[in-house]
């Protein structure tokens, strides 16, 4: 038997997206929930999370959800790290919690919203743990909680089978999204006999997808690849740059124009690679976010 990638757009969102029971098992298993506050059941909300960011469009896969007593979910696997990604976290999930007065709730009746983000990506190396819970906690007094805002990020590549074993269901969650890929033949008997993770596999194997989804599947670990090289380039540009332009004008300064300036090299060059190795100019300004009067003009 041959499976996707979990962590991909087309295989995550198939899994999360369209089986409530299995999105719903996830949260539960992943977020800071006690036994009376466990979700129950869901409906789909519309995904409308737009980056400011051309090049990160496609390492972004999310699904939104909220349950009977008005709680929102908002579920994202973001495959690269980049400093602003907690800002825009922090973004969403408050745009989500301010928007249920536009069905005229008074303040007392606003539910939480809480926000479970999946890395691909170490982001937190000094910290212990790959789970990071953050909420509105009184300086002095932990105990002392404003009620509104939960944000959970989890560092999929700190994550190891022995740590937390406690949490059963956590820890097979996380190991289903950090084991299986293609290159799984043999499921281990532990995620096999768990009735949702059993489920998820079924709905992951390759046999499942059509030729068109499997080719978009493909292209999005292409795109990934791409984004990638060209944001580890720009940053080494960029900070290369950077440092020579601080010098001068000052050095904080200088990184953030050296690193803006490099990313855009970046871009320009792989867009320049990408045209001649003879990939059509709709993908390249899929891929790059560059005009097709600039792509042509390369």
């Amino acid at each position: 038997m041959k499976y996707l990638n979990p962590k991909a757009d087309l295989p995550f969102k198939r899994i999360f997206g369209e089986h409530p029971d299995l999105v719903i098992s996830l949260l539960n298993a992943l977020l800071p929930l006690s036994e009376d506050e466990e979700i129950k059941e869901i409906e789909y909300l519309p995904s409308d999370l737009v980056p400011d960011n051309p090049l990160r469009k496609y390492s972004i896969v999310d699904v939104r959800c909220r349950d009977k007593h008005g709680r929102q979910f908002l579920v994202e696997m973001q495959m690269l790290w980049s400093p602003e990604f907690r800002q825009r976290v922090l973004f969403n999930a408050s745009k989500a919690y301010v928007r249920q007065l536009d069905a005229g709730c008074e303040y007392e009746l606003l539910q939480p919203v809480y926000s479970l983000n999946l890395v691909n990506e170490v982001f937190e190396p000094e910290l212990p743990g790959y789970y990071h819970y953050y909420s509105l906690v009184h300086q002095e007094h932990s105990d002392r909680v404003i009620e509104g805002l939960k944000l959970i990020f989890v560092e999929l590549p700190k994550f190891t089978a022995h740590t937390y074993a406690e949490k059963r269901m956590q820890v097979l969650w996380l190991r289903f999204l950090t084991e299986i890929d293609e290159k799984t033949r043999e499921v281990p008997e532990e995620l096999r006999s768990e009735p949702d993770i059993n489920k998820a596999l079924t709905v992951l194997e390759e046999s499942a997808f059509n030729d068109a989804e499997l080719y978009q599947y493909e292209k999005f670990w292409d795109i990934i690849r791409v984004e990638k090289a060209i944001y580890r380039k720009g940053e080494t540009v960029g900070m290369k740059r950077g440092m020579e332009k601080g010098i001068e004008k000052g050095i904080e300064k200088g990184i953030e124009k050296g690193l803006e300036q490099g990313i855009e090299k970046g871009i320009r060059q792989t867009a320049a690679n990408m045209k001649r190795m003879g990939l059509d100019i709709e993908s390249i300004v899929k891929c790059t976010g560059l005009t097709e009067e600039e792509i042509l003009s390369l």
